[in-house]
């Protein structure tokens, strides 16, 4: 709870220590004399967006600091999880403002940022202003409202879980389904490559291999055909062999009677003895070389496909290989995804089954928990001196949402016979604040945050409806801490720690006062406030006597 509040130059406040009490905590004073200065201040330190203009004028900060005791577990397992000590089960959020406009915020003097004060200030204190009755006003907000009072979260959180499963594979399903097309293009294009390159098989480096391989090979044969050819010119018909033994025979009439052309023949016949022995060796040269024409062709053929692919895919033998291997795996992947599609399909039926019955059984749930609701809280009204007004709650079948497939909406009969219709277009400014303190009433014992403030919860009413809205504060203040800021005598009459804010002139300058009153300045408050600034005895006496009724009540 919140135990003690330290103020210091903020706007009128020059200085204040202000004591609270687990219970009933009241704040009175005349209008203007600084009690939206007060939970202003409150606002600012637990994290809430403050103006530099807050900031008393001629001074360089404006300092608030809280202390809060007895810390639920719920804020001190959060203290735990952000590494924040809590001894004594007690901590200090501190905000300094500056006059240029900077702030810093510590908890137990060590720095932290606003939003961490935000988080941890939720987890602490709930403030309602007459801003908070427009929660009523908006049946967007109604359905939080119902299951605050219900208290159970299990079926919803089940829900939740569900449901964000389902989202996920629903997500995920439709990712893959969108790419489904230029998967199906993909396949084709890899399909084509697999077979291309598959169908081939070209090993590694296996291009500059076969060419060297197809090159000497086919030197080979280019030999042969020399060789084979030489061979023709030396010895077929009209060949050098036979040409030089036509010459020979033309001379060997004529030898004997020249030695000349003796010589001359002699030397014909050693040339054709020559071209023969040559043409011989070239035949026999020719028969050792080894030549297969079949594996010839099949190198050319091979080498041929090899290059097609290379031009193809622009690439050389090894990448092929590379290319058909991530083709391979990229293919198999695109069959997973297609198995996948079918996975998620059937995850998504059956998911789609568990969300829709677990949304039935928390429609059953509230359905349970608004009738309830409604019964508590037309009980409530009825104590606050509303006795004809009926809460009723609409509650219907949508969509399903994060929150369920509920639509909620609360309706109001304000008079007897009337059929309940929106609080939106019903209620006034005083019904909406005795409605909302009923609702706060009804889920008191429920909420966990240990402190409530009502800012001005009294609009709009007076007599015996605000006599019976301090008798309700008072209960909720025996379950929680309550912070009040009031101007009626009913309510302040119920405190059980109350409080004077008051401006006072000290050196030229406005001040504002906090102060605890005892049993006679609340007397003289009280009077003040039932019949102005200037009571008469007989005020005193009653203001008097309605303190000790109230302290009876």
């Amino acid at each position: 709870m919140l135990r003690e509040i330290y103020i210091k130059n903020l706007a009128v406040i020059k200085e204040a220590v202000i004591p609270l009490e687990g219970s009933l905590n009241v704040f009175t004073g005349e209008t203007g004399a600084g009690k939206s200065i007060l939970i202003n201040g409150i606002n600012a330190v637990l994290g809430q967006r403050c103006m530099k203009d807050i900031v008393r004028s001629g001074c360089d900060k404006a300092v608030i600091t809280a202390l809060f005791t007895e810390l639920t577990k719920e804020t001190e397992d959060k203290l735990d999880e952000l590494g924040i000590s809590h001894e004594s089960h007690e901590i200090t959020l501190t905000r300094e403002i500056s006059a240029d406009g900077g702030s810093v915020s510590r908890i137990n003097h060590r720095t932290a940022s606003a939003s961490l004060l935000k988080e941890i200030g939720s987890l602490l204190i709930n403030i309602h202003g007459q801003h908070d009755n427009q929660v009523l006003m908006d049946s967007e907000k109604h359905l939080g409202i119902l299951d605050s009072f219900g208290g159970d979260d299990t079926l919803l959180n089940e829900y939740r879980e569900s449901f964000r499963k389902l989202q996920q594979t629903a997500r995920r399903l439709g990712e893959l389904k969108k790419a489904e097309q230029s998967r199906r293009e993909r396949t084709r294009q890899l399909t084509e490559i697999i077979d291309d390159i598959g169908e081939l098989d070209p090993q590694e480096n296996e291009d500059d291999r076969l060419e060297k391989e197809y090159d000497t090979a086919r030197n080979a044969e280019q030999m042969i055909i020399a060789i084979n050819n030489s061979v023709g010119l030396l010895t077929g018909d009209d060949a050098a062999v036979e040409l030089l033994s036509s010459a020979e025979r033309q001379l060997g009439g004529y030898t004997e009677g020249s030695s000349e052309l003796n010589s001359l023949y002699e030397r014909l016949s050693a040339a054709e003895i020559e071209l023969s022995d040559i043409a011989a060796e070239l035949g026999s040269v020719a028969e050792r070389i080894e030549l297969d024409s079949q594996r010839l062709d099949s190198m050319r053929e091979r080498l041929s496909e090899i290059n097609r692919l290379k031009r193809k895919y622009m690439c050389d033998c090894t990448e092929l290989r590379a290319m058909y291997s991530k083709a391979v795996e990229e293919l198999a992947q695109i069959e997973s995804s297609a198995d996948e599609i079918t996975r998620l399909a059937d995850e998504r039926s059956e998911l789609l089954h568990i969300v829709t019955e677990r949304a039935k059984a928390l429609f059953d749930y509230r359905e349970r928990t608004g009738e309830e609701f409604a019964r508590r809280v037309t009980e409530e009204l009825e104590f606050l001196n509303m006795p004809n007004v009926i809460i009723a709650v609409r509650h219907e079948k949508g969509k399903l949402t994060v929150n369920g497939m509920d639509t909620v909406e609360f309706l109001i009969s304000a008079n007897k016979g009337e059929e309940p219709k929106p609080v939106s277009k019903i209620a006034s400014g005083g019904e909406l604040s005795r409605i909302m303190l009923a609702l706060k009433s009804v889920i008191a014992d429920k909420d966990s945050i240990p402190t409530m403030i009502f800012d001005e919860i009294d609009t709009g009413v007076s007599g015996k409806a605000a006599h019976k809205i301090g008798i309700k504060l008072r209960e909720i203040g025996k379950l929680r801490q309550v912070l009040c800021v009031t101007h009626l005598s009913q309510i302040a009459v119920m405190a059980d720690n109350h409080l004077m804010i008051e401006k006072k002139i000290i050196d030229e300058r406005t001040e504002t006062h906090v102060t605890v009153l005892d049993f006679d300045g609340r007397t003289k408050e009280i009077a003040r406030i039932m019949g102005g600034d200037d009571p008469s005895r007989l005020m005193l006496d009653t203001a008097a006597e309605e303190l000790k009724k109230a302290a009876e009540i």
